[in-house]
Parts: structure tokens; C-alpha cells; sequence
């Protein structure tokens, strides 16, 4: 609650009454390592906001493996946004990579929350556009570095992740095979 309240701060400034009424409009939620919390093919409901450990989105390819889009740590947001917005199917599976505790809240609630509290607009606003322009610079990255170059610079951008996250779910996320980042890992080394 109180890692929320400060990571609202950030971007708007709420008193204590109106964060608990902010608070009121979440579900708060404890998750087990590897647990789901979308699976492909469900209607998105929510969005998922991580106090404590790391969620992951992902999706089946056509070789039956999984493909992991986008992680999601202490602080930031996941969901599968085309389908929360319209409310439709979806083509991800978003799961916990470790236990985590998380914040939860459906499009009917952000709705009643946006109404009463305004100034989440803002917040929201300023959320989708910092995770827009980060996709931007994956898509950027993705098609001007080779394979090696792109794990360098993950891992020299979020050295957190390659501790904290699998070996297999780093490779699955920057589109290799974990024998070639083994390869790649084992050339820096040396």
C-alpha cells in the first residue's frame, strides 16, 4: 500500500483521504511463483499492478513455444492493453514469474475511479506513455542490434533482471534460444 502511495507521488500529488479512496478501488492480491493470471483465450478483465516480485506476458507461437513480450517488476503495470480496452479475448497468458503481491483493478472499477478521481487520468495518462515510448525503443532495438548486442544492452539497462529473472525467460523475451544466450554469455565472459 504504502510503495503505491509513493509511486502515485511520483506523477500526481494525492492526500492520504484521497489515496485511501483511490486504494478502495483495487483488489489486492497474493500470487504464487508460476501461478496464471490470464490465460490466452480469456476475456482481459484487469490490470495488474506489482507491489512486490515479477509477472511476465506471453504468448504461444507457432512452434508451440512460449514467447515472452513484456515483464513487469516492483512499480510498473501489465495487461494485455488492446484487449483490456475493449474488453475482448486475449492472444497473451500473463503469469507469475516469482511470488508477488499485486494490485488488481477491472475496466468497470478504473472507470468509477476515473470519475471520482480525476486526477488519475493524469497518472494513467502519463503510465500508458512512458510504456508506449519503452515499446518504441524495443521495437527500435529489436530490428537495428544483432542478438548480442541486444543482450548487452538489456542486461547493461536491467542488470536486476538477469539476476532476478530465469535464464530461459530472458531468452524467450529478447527472441533467442537459451543454448544461443548461453553462447552469447559464455563469449563475454571470456
Amino acid at each position: 500500500m504504502d510503495s503505491f502511495k509513493a509511486h502515485l507521488n511520483k506523477f500526481i500529488k494525492v492526500t492520504d483521504e484521497e489515496f485511501a479512496s483511490i486504494f478502495s478501488f483495487f483488489k489486492e492480491v497474493e500470487v504464487k511463483k508460476k501461478q496464471d493470471l490470464m490465460l490466452n483465450g480469456e476475456i482481459c478483465k484487469s490490470m495488474y499492478f506489482v507491489s512486490v516480485g515479477c509477472l511476465r506476458k506471453f504468448f504461444i507461437n507457432e512452434k508451440g513455444a512460449e514467447q515472452t513480450t513484456e515483464f513487469a517488476i516492483e512499480n510498473w503495470w501489465i495487461t494485455d492493453t488492446f484487449a483490456y480496452e475493449r474488453q475482448i479475448k486475449s492472444d497473451f497468458c500473463i503469469q507469475a514469474v516469482e511470488r508477488s503481491a499485486i494490485l488488481m483493478i477491472d475496466k468497470q472499477q478504473q472507470e468509477l475511479l476515473l470519475k471520482k478521481h480525476p486526477v488519475m487520468e493524469r497518472y494513467f495518462r502519463m503510465i500508458y506513455q512512458r510504456a508506449y515510448a519503452a515499446s518504441e525503443r524495443r521495437i527500435r532495438y529489436l530490428y537495428e542490434m544483432s542478438r548480442e548486442e541486444l543482450y548487452v544492452h538489456f542486461s547493461t539497462l536491467y542488470p536486476w533482471f538477469i539476476q532476478r529473472i530465469p535464464q530461459y525467460l530472458i531468452a524467450s523475451f529478447l527472441n533467442l534460444t537459451p543454448e544461443y544466450l548461453s553462447e552469447i554469455r559464455a563469449k563475454l565472459r571470456s
